[in-house]
C-alpha cells in the first residue's frame, strides 16, 4: 500500500528545475526529444538514478512548449517506455509509466559476482540486464569510453588526481547528457575508493550559488556558464568537457600535486592500446543484417571494452596504493601515516600527504583493515604473485633505497625486509608496476543468459503470482540440468529462487535455497534477506539484536598513562616497532629494570622518541660511491658510531645486517672489519692513554691474523653486546637455514641502542643487556646442527610472521603451479591454529596471503581438487572451500555432523575427469562427493569410537578406525608401499609392517631411534619419511636438545638412513613438492616450516 512511485528520502523541490535546467521554452518550431540524466544522493550516500525526456508540444498554431518527463529507471529500459511515451496523450502517460513500472517490479536483479544475465521483453526491444562484477557496486550499464574520447590520458590522470585529493570540481559541456555520463564514468574509475562528498552532475541555472560551497565537490554546469563561475568564485577545478581541459578558476593550468609518475605512465601506456572507436574495430568484419545481432554484437564490444577500461583504472588504483597494506595493524586497526609516507619519494609525498586526510581514503582504509576481498585485493594479489612485483617494491621501501649515495631504511620493518632478502633474488630498483599483456588483458568469462516467461497481460494479483510460479518452475529446470556440472552457476540459480520464493511469501522453500546456496557459495549469500526471512518465522526473535564489527581506523597514539605489560604489548604493536610478544617482553623487563612492573608514559614517550631519531639519523647516513660499491645492493647502515681511534686509523664504526666497516676520517675510505659469520671472539680490553686506561673493544676474525681494535670509550659495552648479538644470529642463521634469527638479531640490536638512549642511569647496560637473546641462549642451546640435517635442509620459512605469536602448523599441502591456466608459480596452503590459512609462493618461498580466516577451529585436513580449488576439513564439521586464484573462501559443504577428519579423492583414467572426493567425520561418517557439483552421491557409516582418517590405495577405500579395545593402536598413520601397509602411531615408537593381502598378521617391526611416537607419514620416491616425537620432556625437549626428528626409512633394507633434525617442538604434519622437496611443519613453540631436499 506504500507509494513507491518517488524514491524515498529525496527532495524534490529542485526537480522542476533539474528538467527544466536551462528554464521553459517556447518557440516556434518542432524539434526532437533530448535526453539529460540527474542522480539523486541521500545522506547516506545511496544513488537513484533519473533520465529526462524534454520534448516538444504544440500549444498554438506554429508554437511549441518545451515540456519534460522525468523517470526514475535504467538508461537501457528507459528506450522502451520512450516508444510508448511518444505516441500517447498527456491524459493516458501516468497511467503508462505506472503500467511499465510494474512490469519492471517483477525482473529480479541477476546475482553478483557471476556472468549469469537476465534476458526479458519489453516491447518492441529485448533486453539483457547484465550483474555486476561486484557485489558492493551495481551493474555498469555506460560506455565507459566517453571520458577517453573527451581526454586525453594526461588530462584524465589529472582529472583522478583532484578528485583522490577531494578537490571542488565542475564540469561544464553545452550538452546537459554528457555532464552525467562522463561524471559517473570518472567514479567508477576510482574504485574500489568511493566518493564521499556531495555530488550533483546537473546544476540549472538557478542552482549556480551551490558553488560557494566551502567543501569538497562533484558538481556539473553548462558550458555557458564558465566565465561567470571562474570569475566569481575560488579555488574550484574547472573541467570543461568539450574542449578536453583542465584549469582552475584562477589560472588556465592546475597547480596540484599529481599521480605519482610510475602509476601514471603505466595507465597512459596502457590508454593508448584501447580501441576506443567501434566502426574503426569492427571495420574487418561482415556487415550485420539483422539489427538485433548489431546490437548485440555492440553489446558485447562494450562490454569487453567496459571490462579493459576497468582493469586499467583499478590497475592505476592498485599501484598508487600497493604499498598501504604494508603499514597496517589488523589486530589494533592501525594505520601508521608516518612511516607509509617515509617510504615515499620525495616528489610524491605531497601528493599522498593530501589524500592520507581525505574521507575516500578513510573508507578504502576500513576495507583493507577488514580484509574485504574485492577486485582491488584480488589484483593486488596476482599482481605481486605473477610477476614478483612486492617482493621487489618492498625489498626498495623497506631494506634501503639508494638515491644520491644515501642508503635509507626503516627499522619498523624490517621483519619483512628481512623476509624479503631471503626470498627475492633481483637485488635492483623495481621497474615501473605496469602489469604484463596477460595479466590485464584476461578475457571475460562465458555469459550464461537466463531468459524470463513473458509478462502477464494484466497484473492482478493473480496473474503475478502465476508468473512468479512458471518462474520457479523455469528456475528448478535449470538447477536440474546444472547441478552436475557448475556449482558457481548453480549458486546463482538458487539465489534467484530463493528470491522469488520469499517474493511469494514461501519462505521455508526460500530458507531451503539460501541453506543450499550458503553450502555452494557464501561470497552471494544474502544476509540481511535470511534475517528478514528468520525475523518473520520466529517473531519473538526481531528484538534481537546484531553485534556490529569494530571498524573503525585508529591513528597511533602516544599513551597518556602508566603501562602494565599487556598494555605495552598493544602499545608496542600498535606504533609498529615490532610484534612478537616474547620480544616485546624483554623490552618490558628492560625498560622496568629495578623499577615497579610498569613503564612510565614519559619514558615510554622518551623510548619512542629516540627510536624515531635513530631511523632517522641512519637515513641520513651520506656513503661515498667507493663505499657503496663495496656493499651488496640490499644492505643498509644501521648503526655508526661516534668517530673514534682504531688499530686502522680514525673513522666511525658503521654495521649493516651482514658486517662491520670502518669509516675513515679525512680522504674518505672504506676498510672492512669483519663480516658477521667470519668472526672468532669479541671482548673488552682497555687500551693506555698518557696515565690513563680507555676501554676499548677487539674483534678477532678468521683468516686476518691480526685484532682489530677500537677505543669506543663510554660506548664500547653497548658495541660489544651488539657485536656479538649479529655474531650469535649470524651463526643460528648460517646453521638452521633460517634467515628470521638474522631478523630477530638486528631487532634485538636496535632495541638495545633505543633502551641505552632513554635509561639514562647507571644500570642502562644492564637493561640493554636483556635483549641480548641470542647471545644468551647460544650457551644453552647448542649452536651446531648435525652433519646430515644440514646438508638435507634447504630453508626455513615463518607462516607466524605477521602473527604476534608463532602457531601451530598443522597441515600442510602443495599445489603445483598451472601456467597453462595464466597462474605461474605453485603454492604451499599452511594451516594454522585458529582457523588461519597462509599462503606461500612456491617457487620463492616469499609469502601470498598472510590470513585465510575459515571458521575459528582447528584444521585436520586439506586437499587439492583439479577445479582450482582447496578442500580444508575442520574440526567445527564444516568443510572449507578456497578458490585457489582469489584465495577467498566462498564455500563451505555442512553435511558432515561431527568432527571432519580426512579428505581423498580419487581420479578416473582421464585426469580432470570421473574424480571422485571422499571425506570423513570422527563418528564414522564417509561421504563421496560429486566436486563438480559439491552434491553427496553416496554416503556411508562405519561402527566405531573414531574415525581418524581414509586413503585410497588399488582402487580399494582404507579407513583409519578406533575401537575400544585397549590392545589396538591409537592416532594411527598409516601408508601403502610396494604391496605393504606401513602405520605408526603417537605413543609407540616403531613402524609396523602388513601385507595388503593378509594384514591380519604383523610382518615386520621397523624400530625408529630417539623416538616416542609417530606423528606423520608420507612415500617420496622409494623413501619413507617419518616425523616423530622425541622420547623426553614436553615437545620432544630434552636437556635443551632438539628431540623432535624427521626419519629417512630405506623400504628396502627396512632402517633408518637420515636423521634429521630442525624442529624444537613435535612435528604436526609433513608434505611433499613434486618428490624434490619434503616439508615438516611443527607445533607453536617452534612454528616453523622445515623445507628438505630429496635425493
Amino acid at each position: 500500500s506504500e507509494d513507491v512511485s518517488v524514491p524515498k528520502d529525496i527532495d524534490l523541490m529542485a526537480l522542476p528545475q533539474l528538467c527544466f535546467p536551462d528554464g521553459l521554452q517556447v518557440t516556434n518550431e518542432q524539434r526532437d526529444e533530448q535526453f539529460h540524466f540527474l542522480v539523486f544522493t541521500d545522506v547516506f550516500g545511496n544513488k537513484s538514478h533519473g533520465v529526462v525526456m524534454q520534448c516538444y508540444r504544440p500549444i498554438l498554431v506554429h508554437s511549441y512548449l518545451f515540456a519534460s518527463i522525468l523517470v526514475c529507471l535504467s538508461i537501457c529500459f528507459f528506450v522502451s517506455l520512450l516508444v510508448q511515451l511518444r505516441t500517447c496523450r498527456l491524459s493516458d502517460m501516468e497511467e503508462r509509466v505506472k503500467e511499465f513500472a510494474a512490469k519492471l517490479t517483477l525482473v529480479p536483479v541477476p546475482p553478483p559476482v557471476t556472468y549469469l544475465h537476465l534476458m526479458f521483453t519489453l516491447r518492441p526491444l529485448t533486453i539483457v540486464l547484465p550483474s555486476s562484477e561486484d557485489k558492493d557496486h551495481p551493474a555498469i550499464d555506460l560506455d565507459l569510453h566517453l571520458p577517453f574520447l573527451c581526454f586525453r590520458p594526461q588530462q584524465l590522470l589529472q582529472v583522478m588526481s583532484c578528485l583522490l585529493q577531494e578537490q571542488r570540481v565542475v564540469l561544464f559541456s553545452s550538452d546537459w547528457a554528457r555532464l552525467t555520463l562522463v561524471a559517473e564514468s570518472l567514479l567508477l574509475f576510482l574504485q574500489p575508493l568511493s566518493w564521499q562528498q556531495p555530488y550533483v552532475p546537473v546544476l540549472a541555472r538557478g542552482m549556480l550559488d551551490f558553488l560557494m560551497a566551502p567543501t569538497a565537490f562533484l558538481m556539473g554546469c553548462h558550458l555557458s556558464h564558465f566565465e561567470e563561475v571562474a570569475a566569481e568564485t575560488d579555488d574550484l577545478i574547472l573541467i570543461n568537457i568539450d574542449s578536453g581541459s583542465v584549469s582552475t578558476s584562477c589560472s588556465d593550468t592546475v597547480d596540484l600535486p599529481n599521480i605519482p609518475p610510475a602509476a601514471a605512465d603505466c595507465f597512459t601506456q596502457r590508454s593508448q592500446s584501447l580501441q576506443i572507436h567501434f566502426d574503426l574495430d569492427q571495420c574487418h568484419h561482415n556487415s550485420c543484417t539483422d539489427i538485433n545481432e548489431q546490437r548485440a554484437h555492440r553489446r558485447a564490444w562494450q562490454q569487453n571494452l567496459n571490462h579493459d577500461i576497468q582493469r586499467i583504472t583499478l590497475e592505476m588504483i592498485v599501484n598508487i596504493f600497493r604499498d598501504v597494506s604494508c603499514h597496517l595493524n589488523y589486530e589494533h586497526r592501525v594505520f601508521n601515516s608516518e612511516e607509509f609516507l617515509k617510504t615515499r619519494e620525495p616528489a610524491e609525498q605531497l601528493f599522498y600527504k593530501k589524500v592520507l586526510e581525505t574521507y575516500i581514503f578513510h573508507s578504502f582504509l576500513k576495507d583493507r583493515l577488514n580484509r574485504k576481498i574485492d577486485n582491488y585485493a584480488r589484483m593486488e594479489l596476482s599482481t605481486r604473485s605473477e610477476i614478483g612485483i612486492y617482493p621487489i617494491l618492498c625489498l626498495n621501501l623497506y631494506t634501503g633505497v639508494q638515491t644520491s649515495g644515501n642508503k635509507q631504511f626503516n627499522i619498523s620493518s624490517i621483519f619483512l625486509a628481512f623476509l624479503v632478502l631471503s626470498s627475492s633474488t633481483s637485488s635492483s630498483p623495481h621497474p615501473p608496476l605496469c602489469l604484463c599483456p596477460l595479466a590485464l588483458r584476461t578475457p571475460p568469462k562465458p555469459v550464461k543468459v537466463f531468459k524470463l516467461p513473458d509478462f502477464p497481460a494484466s497484473l492482478s494479483f493473480h496473474s503475478v503470482q502465476s508468473y512468479y510460479s512458471e518462474l520457479i518452475q523455469q528456475l528448478g529446470k535449470a538447477i536440474f540440468s546444472v547441478q552436475n556440472e557448475n556449482s558457481t552457476l548453480l549458486a546463482r540459480f538458487y539465489y534467484l529462487r530463493g528470491f522469488i520464493n520469499t517474493l511469494c511469501s514461501r519462505r521455508l522453500d526460500a530458507l531451503s535455497d539460501f541453506q543450499n546456496l550458503y553450502k555452494t557459495d557464501t561470497a552471494i549469500f544474502p544476509t540481511q534477506l535470511l534475517t528478514w526471512l528468520v525475523d518473520s518465522l520466529h517473531r519473538d526473535e526481531r528484538q534481537q539484536t546484531l553485534v556490529q564489527p569494530d571498524d573503525h581506523v585508529k591513528n597511533f597514539e602516544l599513551p597518556r598513562k602508566h603501562l602494565h605489560q599487556d598494555d605495552f604489548v598493544r602499545c608496542v604493536q600498535e606504533c609498529g616497532i615490532v610484534k612478537d610478544v616474547a620480544t616485546i617482553h624483554r623490552l618490558f623487563d628492560a625498560l622496568t629494570d629495578g623499577q615497579p612492573k610498569q613503564v612510565d608514559p614519559d619514558l615510554f614517550r622518551v623510548f619512542y622518541t629516540f627510536w624515531k631519531e635513530t631511523e632517522a639519523e641512519a637515513q641520513d647516513v651520506n656513503l661515498p660511491t667507493e663505499v657503496i660499491d663495496h656493499l651488496d645492493n640490499s644492505e643498509c647502515v644501521y648503526k655508526l658510531s661516534s668517530c673514534v681511534k682504531t688499530s686502522h686509523g680514525v673513522g666511525k664504526i658503521a654495521m649493516t645486517q651482514k658486517r662491520l666497516f670502518l669509516l675513515t676520517e679525512g680522504q674518505p675510505g672504506y676498510f672492512e672489519i669483519t663480516k658477521f659469520r667470519d668472526i672468532q671472539d669479541v671482548k673488552i680490553a682497555s687500551a693506555p692513554f698518557l696515565l690513563v686506561r680507555i676501554p676499548s673493544l677487539r674483534i678477532q676474525t678468521s683468516g686476518r691474523p691480526e685484532v682489530f681494535e677500537a677505543n669506543l670509550k663510554t660506548e664500547t659495552e653497548l658495541w660489544n653486546l651488539v657485536v656479538k648479538e649479529m655474531w650469535a644470529g649470524r651463526k643460528m642463521a648460517d646453521q638452521h637455514k633460517d634467515p628470521q634469527y638474522m631478523t630477530q638479531a638486528l631487532t634485538n640490536v636496535l632495541l638495545m641502542d633505543a633502551v641505552m638512549g632513554c635509561v639514562q642511569t647507571q644500570r642502562s647496560i644492564i637493561a640493554a643487556s636483556k635483549l641480548a637473546y641470542f647471545d644468551k641462549i647460544k650457551h644453552e642451546v647448542p649452536m651446531m646442527v648435525p652433519k646430515t640435517t644440514s646438508e638435507t635442509l634447504k630453508h626455513k620459512i615463518n607462516p607466524s610472521l605477521d602473527l604476534a605469536e608463532p602457531q601451530t602448523v598443522h597441515v600442510l599441502l602443495y599445489t603445483p603451479g598451472t601456467i597453462w591456466k595464466g597462474e605461474m608459480n605453485p603454492k604451499l596452503w599452511v594451516a594454522l591454529s585458529g582457523g588461519k590459512v597462509v599462503v606461500f609462493d612456491a617457487a620463492s618461498w616469499s609469502m601470498l596471503q598472510d590470513c585465510i580466516q575459515v571458521g575459528e577451529s582447528k584444521l585436520n585436513c586439506m586437499l587439492g581438487l583439479v577445479q582450482e580449488q582447496v578442500w580444508i576439513g575442520s574440526q567445527d564439521s564444516v568443510i572449507y572451500i578456497i578458490d585457489t586464484h582469489s584465495m577467498s573462501c566462498n564455500k563451505q559443504l555442512t553435511e558432515h555432523r561431527h568432527e571432519v577428519t580426512g579428505l581423498t579423492r580419487h581420479d578416473g583414467l582421464h585426469f580432470g575427469h570421473h574424480q571422485q572426493t571422499y571425506s570423513c567425520s570422527s563418528d564414522g561418517m564417509i561421504l563421496q562427493w560429486d566436486s563438480a557439483s559439491l552434491k553427496v552421491k553416496r554416503q556411508l557409516h562405519l561402527s566405531c569410537d573414531r574415525l581418524s582418517s581414509i586413503q585410497i590405495h588399488d582402487g580399494t577405500l582404507w579407513c583409519c578406525k578406533y575401537t575400544s579395545l585397549p590392545f589396538l593402536f591409537s592416532n594411527l598413520k598409516l601408508l601403502f608401499h610396494r604391496g605393504q601397509l606401513w602405520t605408526g602411531c603417537v605413543d609407540s615408537g616403531e613402524l609396523c609392517l602388513w601385507h595388503t593381502h593378509n594384514h591380519r598378521h604383523l610382518s615386520k617391526r621397523i624400530p625408529l631411534p630417539g623416538s616416542s611416537g609417530v606423528t606423520c607419514m608420507i612415500r617420496v620416491k622409494d623413501q619413507i619419511w617419518v616425523g616423530c616425537r622425541g622420547r623426553s620432556g614436553v615437545g620432544g625437549h630434552c636437556d635443551g636438545h632438539l628431540r623432535s626428528q624427521v626419519l629417512v626409512v630405506d623400504p628396502e633394507s627396512h632402517t633408518v638412513a637420515k636423521e634429521l633434525q630442525a624442529h624444537s617442538d613435535s612435528i604436526q604434519t609433513l608434505c611433499s613438492a613434486e618428490d624434490r622437496y619434503v616439508l615438516s611443519g611443527s607445533a607453536r613453540r617452534d612454528g616453523k616450516i622445515a623445507i628438505w631436499k630429496v635425493e
